[in-house]
């Protein structure tokens, strides 16, 4: 279940989210919690509203991501032509 305005960090063997919070006076907080965790940590700070953030992007490179290889592309262009009104998109 993804919640609005988090972004998922991978620590211990396990994912967590990252919530921003704002208080009352425009000063930002970030509180690592499980989803279970944030209904609670709610309601016992109401001065905090929680803010949307954008997720962490990553560089593809980095990350391993590379381009798909032409024999793939091979691959969508016949599945493609043996499916009529088909949707595969191919280089």
């Amino acid at each position: 279940m993804k919640v609005a305005g988090s972004a998922t960090f991978f620590i211990g063997g396990t994912t967590l989210p990252l919530y921003t919070f704002i208080d009352e006076n425009e000063t930002e907080e970030t509180h690592l919690l499980k989803i279970s965790e944030l209904v609670d940590f709610k309601e016992n700070n109401p001065n905090l509203k929680q803010k949307l953030t954008a997720p962490p992007y990553g560089d593809s490179v980095r990350l391993g991501v590379r381009r798909i290889d032409d024999n793939f592309n091979d691959v969508l262009k016949k599945a493609k032509g043996a499916h009529y009104k088909s949707t595969i998109e191919t280089r």
